[in-house]
């Protein structure tokens, strides 16, 4: 009797293993929403699948382009798996408000990752020193469904402006962006990333430009339409030619899940994640110094049980 019970054991365990195994081996085919061309997203992304599709078997991660109101979207409706988006546009999605039509309950929380800056770039001899000032020009606020234009449009509602207001609004990227300030053709450049942005000291090489700070009580205005809007201080030198502290606003880039991604995936994927987290900042400067308590930290966005489960047993999360 012993000897069947032992034999029992033995064979539960094979089987256990043998699972655990064929779970290990399975087949996913993720893709990933990041942000456009000339941006941290998207390189971050790349880093990320790189690292997720070497360290996981069986799973390939695709990267495509998008932007932090789309991707909740697109995790949302099943058009992506993962996805960046922006701590103020998710909380947004969560709660259901502008520019969200309806609750977004499919999305989950994966990882925190580093803070956004809000930033308004215009030509040092463009006479403009002041969102005010943007009235009857041309402005690029980023392409729709980017929490960056989604923003651009907050700001400039504070100041009681609208598109409407602009001579002409150009909906594109950091690139096409970059080179229609070049070029002339757009006065004001309003968008959210890193600091110092790639897309920024590329402009500064070749013109001569300056930062637009908000003052205290346009903060204060920016901040009453979502509790998610922290301030934000870039720091004189950041760019050439910017001998000033620039005041201002800004939010957190994060990663989020579909609610129904494997919880083993995810949990593999947050673990991938914290193991190359040094690798990661190589990618984008402001993820230096990022460490698993940081990725772990809740921003009003429900966790996926996969991340939570990786966490908590590193004692990220108690």
């Amino acid at each position: 009797m012993k000897r069947i019970y032992f034999f029992s054991l033995v064979l539960a365990a094979v089987l256990m293993v043998f699972s655990s195994h064929a779970v290990a081996q399975q087949k996913h085919d993720v893709k990933l929403m990041t942000g456009p061309m000339g941006g941290s997203w998207y390189p971050l992304g790349g880093a990320i699948s790189d690292a997720v599709q070497k360290e996981i078997p069986g799973v390939t991660m695709a990267v495509a382009p998008g932007g932090g109101v789309g991707n909740v979207e697109g995790v949302q409706f099943g058009k992506c798996d993962l996805g960046f988006s922006n701590s103020s546009s998710a909380v947004d999605g969560v709660n259901g408000r502008p520019p969200f039509k309806a609750k977004m309950t499919k999305m989950r929380q994966v990882a925190n990752l580093y803070p956004q800056y809000f930033q308004m770039v215009v030509m040092a001899d463009s006479g403009i020193n002041s969102v005010t000032d943007l009235k009857g020009k041309s402005i690029s606020p980023g392409p729709k469904g980017h929490t960056g234009e989604f923003v651009s449009r907050q700001v400039l509602q504070v100041y009681g402006l609208s598109y409407k207001d602009m001579s002409k609004v150009h909906h594109v990227g950091y690139n096409d962006s970059v080179a229609l300030m070049k070029d002339g053709h757009v006065d004001g450049w309003l968008f959210c990333t890193t600091a110092p942005a790639s897309s920024v000291i590329d402009l500064s090489s070749t013109k001569k430009i300056k930062l637009i700070s908000l003052p205290e009580d346009k903060i204060k205005a920016v901040q009453a339409l979502n509790a998610g809007y922290g301030r934000r201080l870039i720091k004189k030198g950041t760019y050439q030619g910017v001998d000033y502290d620039v005041q201002g606003f800004g939010f957190f880039t994060h990663l989020i899940a579909r609610e129904d991604l494997p919880e083993d995936l995810v949990y593999q994927i947050t673990k991938t994640m914290v193991n190359n987290l040094p690798r990661f900042a190589m990618v984008v400067k402001a993820m230096q110094g990022v460490t698993a308590e940081d990725l772990a930290t809740d921003i009003g966005v429900p966790f996926h049980p996969g991340a939570l489960r990786y966490y908590k047993e590193i004692g990220a999360i108690k």
